[in-house]
């Protein structure tokens, strides 16, 4: 597998500001080719879809060429590729379309190293229907989501499981192929949430047993487009639809409003871009999809393991977790420090990282803030070995301010 680091970078205009960008979790930076695809778009001729003119059949390809993007992303059928802004307003629009006739006593299935945007709004068509929320809990040690727990929180009145494939604060990536086992024995709907891990695990929806798949371009360096992959296109033409016009069929029965088509062109190139992290892959769009982030898997397991043993080896510094399965993606605290203070620390040397001090989320379940919070960091695809030697030199350093 030929992983260039040094070429990927080279992709990268932004990384010429000089700073060492650990804030992957937040999204990449984007690639030149992504820009390019963007600008070009926004310069050309473009109109609404139906009409027969050039511009009008532009838009519509652009559309196509989008959602034959995701599919070979995802390992779906483009025809059950919806698109929109980004990945909450989509698995809003989800929630309120397959919760609406839920009834007193249905249940929905959450999980507590999910992000907000695939819990909030189960919570909120639950509670709206009176339905019961079950909370799937995370182990404090090391910060998996255990499976086996599941076996009890999926009953016969289960509407929903809804689930990350990885965790965008603390890396861990659970067992989903057992999760989804259970609740296709009692059929309940597997929404999965793969924003976080689309950049650096090969996806197949169907491998995973999901129904349904979000992801978010951002996290690779695409555009704010977010889109939602169905195992099965037919179902989305049993969901009410939010669409405005009254003939949408398809996935153009969860879209509202017109697409934003130069960030759809921007969405195509930075699959592209994936699809090109290993120069050495090749074949269909699908295959050297699998070949370039399994590559880029490979490459960042490296990175990782050598972030997380040059931090455990500081006498100061609690890494948070020690999940089996990870993304490259890490919290860790300092201590007598504060996390607010450890990240202005970082950003004197030239460092981008995130401080959570605020009892939320996966944090909340481990009591992180009572210890002044946890520094967030995480790894791109243009992430070197030297920046790694960069925050742990820093890190180091936080025992004079301790």
């Amino acid at each position: 597998m030929a992983f260039d680091v040094a070429a990927i970078r080279g992709w990268f205009p932004a990384l010429g500001d000089g700073w060492i960008h650990l804030d992957a979790p937040a999204g990449m930076q984007v690639p030149e080719q992504v820009a390019t695809a963007v600008s070009t778009a926004l310069r050309a001729p473009v109109s609404g879809p139906g009409g027969v003119f050039p511009a009008s059949q532009r838009a519509e390809a652009i559309v196509d060429a989008a959602r034959r993007a995701i599919a070979d992303l995802a390992g779906c059928d483009p025809a059950g590729v919806v698109l929109g802004p980004n990945p909450a307003v989509l698995l809003q629009r989800l929630a309120e379309a397959v919760g609406g006739g839920w009834v007193i006593g249905d249940e929905v299935t959450v999980s507590r190293l999910d992000h907000q945007q695939n819990i909030a709004p189960w919570l909120r068509v639950a509670q709206r229907a009176g339905a019961t929320v079950r909370w799937a809990e995370i182990d404090i040690e090391t910060c998996e989501l255990p499976a086996w727990q599941y076996e009890s929180l999926i009953t016969h009145r289960t509407k929903v499981v809804a689930v990350t494939a990885a965790s965008g604060v603390v890396g861990t990536r659970p067992d989903l192929n057992k999760i989804t086992a259970l609740a296709k024995e009692t059929g309940s709907l597997v929404v999965v949430d793969a924003s976080s891990a689309a950049p650096f695990v090969p996806l197949d929806i169907k491998a995973m047993g999901a129904d349904v798949i979000a992801v978010n371009a951002t996290a690779w360096g695409g555009p704010s487009v977010g889109a939602l992959a169905f195992a099965d296109p037919s179902l989305l033409d049993r969901l009410p639809a939010c669409a405005l016009g009254p003939n949408q069929t398809g996935p153009g029965r969860m879209e509202l409003g017109q697409h934003a088509y130069p960030l759809l062109a921007g969405l195509v190139a930075s699959v592209d871009y994936l699809a090109s992290l290993d120069d050495a892959a090749t074949g269909s769009r699908r295959d050297r999809l699998r070949t370039s982030v399994g590559s880029a898997k490979s490459y960042q397991a490296g990175m990782l393991g050598k972030l997380i043993s040059e931090l455990r080896g500081l006498l100061h510094v609690t890494v948070i977790g020690d999940a089996m399965r990870r993304i490259p993606a890490l919290a860790f605290t300092v201590t007598d420090v504060k996390a607010s203070t450890a990240i202005v620390h970082l950003a004197d040397r030239g460092i981008c990282a995130f401080a959570d001090d605020v009892p939320s989320g996966v944090f909340a379940a481990l009591g992180v803030s009572e210890v002044g919070g946890a520094v967030r960091v995480g790894l791109a695809h243009y992430t070197t070995s030297a920046e790694i030697d960069a925050l742990v030199e820093a890190v180091a350093a936080l025992t004079s301010i301790s």
